[in-house]
């Protein structure tokens, strides 16, 4: 028997990437891991701190509900992750309200989907149990929700993986991590480093080829990885970007069932938090939704940073495809200037830093992260079978209710890792 460890390959280097590598590291594997960007992170993207007055995240930004991964792993890094509260308010075209536009519609939202066997798509969904005039207003809100937070289109997303989400809406639990997501992935960089993981960046895989018990994995330019297994953790859309072995391109076929979602990210910070003076109810805001260009806002609450974030999801950020970011930071300074009934000069003039992200348009990501679709869960388990010397890995194929989140990717990285060491 070889004293050779096992060489084990990883393709991309964010969240799911760097969890696989540290486990398999540590258990004695050889570990590389090849990097299209030059910086580790993926879709985790920290931004200047100088510039915005706290390490900002120009991708996921939130720990969304229980995420015992992410928070096990942020106590392992001695990050505090702070659970947020604070007001939603919303903008009709002419109010403020602090009501949700579907409360009163909840209790028959809630009766129709409890009992849901059967999945089908938030469209027919809606058009089967919320047909007419009478259902518009909560139509237009469960449209409103699905695209803007889940970035999903209703006409594919499945109904009854959403039902959870619907029916405990209020009650799960949002928080940040101090020094964002950036200081997550600066800890699992580290520790991979310290464990003997190569990391090589600016490495942008091309193929990856079977040539009898060994994988050959190509990148542009010539450099070549010959190992024994494969782990692909990029997003879906890169999956028909590389060629792949016959076995696996026809595996990586199921991902079409798998939903993934556009997202535009848009941070404005201001020289004082304008919006908390001109309303003093406006103190605890967390979210405003409203049917603006960019339909919803955030602020850094409880922390009193001067930062607004813009957001805009789903298929409909088709219509910005076409701008740049100044042109994205110019439509979030034109929506708030709507929304709160000021001159757009007026808000440009007291920005101090600006960024915008069409997550569409970012190379290495071609969009922001995936959703499930009534044929998702029987695509997920055939994509994550560990058949072959090619495994697939991330958030897209992470098979619990976290599914499209950062809390997804590091589960699924350490579950393809345990596939692997399991034999």
């Amino acid at each position: 028997m070889s004293d050779t460890p096992e060489h084990i390959v990883i393709v991309g280097a964010g969240a799911a990437g760097l969890m696989a590598a540290r486990a398999l590291a540590r258990a004695g594997k050889r570990v590389t891991i090849l990097e299209a960007r030059d910086r580790c992170g993926g879709r985790i993207h920290p931004l200047s701190a100088a510039e915005f007055g706290y390490p900002a995240d120009a991708g996921a930004e939130f720990v969304h509900g229980e995420a015992p991964v992410t928070r096990a792993l942020a106590r392992e890094a001695g990050l505090m992750v702070r659970t947020i509260g604070g007001a939603q308010w919303s903008f009709d075209g002419t109010t403020f309200s602090r009501e949700n536009p579907r409360d009163p519609h909840d209790a028959a939202l809630h009766a129709a989907v409890k009992d849901l066997t059967d999945d089908l798509t938030v469209a027919d969904f809606l058009r089967r149990h919320f047909a007419g005039p009478d259902h518009a207003r909560l139509r237009h809100a469960v449209e409103r929700v699905v695209e803007g937070y889940d970035a999903a289109d209703p006409e594919r997303a499945s109904t009854l993986a959403l039902r959870d989400e619907w029916m405990n809406e209020g009650h799960q639990a949002q928080a940040r991590i101090d020094g964002g997501y950036g200081a997550l992935i600066d800890f699992l960089t580290a520790a991979c480093r310290e464990s003997g993981v190569a990391i090589h960046l600016g490495a942008v895989v091309t193929a990856i080829e079977e040539n009898g018990s060994k994988a050959v994995v190509r990148c542009a330019g010539g450099a070549l990885q010959i190992c024994d297994r494969v782990i692909l953790t990029v997003p879906l859309p890169l999956l028909r970007e590389i060629a792949l072995p016959a076995a696996v391109r026809a595996k990586a076929a199921a991902a079409d069932d798998i939903g993934f979602g556009s997202v535009i990210k848009i941070l404005l910070r201001f020289t004082r938090p304008w919006w908390r003076e001109r309303r003093e109810d406006f103190s605890d805001m967390l979210f405003l939704l409203s049917d603006e260009t960019i339909p919803v806002w955030w602020t850094r609450y409880p922390d009193q940073h001067p930062v607004l974030t813009g957001w805009f999801g789903g298929p409909r950020t088709a219509e910005l495809s076409h701008l740049e970011p100044q042109g994205l930071i110019d439509a979030g300074i034109s929506s708030l200037a709507a929304i709160f009934s000021i001159p757009r000069e007026e808000i440009a003039r007291g920005v101090m830093a600006a960024a915008a992200t069409n997550w569409a348009h970012e190379p290495f990501a071609r969009g922001a992260y995936s959703w499930a679709t009534p044929r998702t869960r029987a695509a997920q388990q055939r994509l994550a079978r560990a058949d072959g010397l090619v495994l697939l890995s991330g958030e897209a194929l992470y098979r619990g209710r976290d599914m499209g989140t950062v809390e997804a990717a590091l589960s699924s990285g350490a579950e393809t890792a345990g596939l692997i060491l399991r034999g």
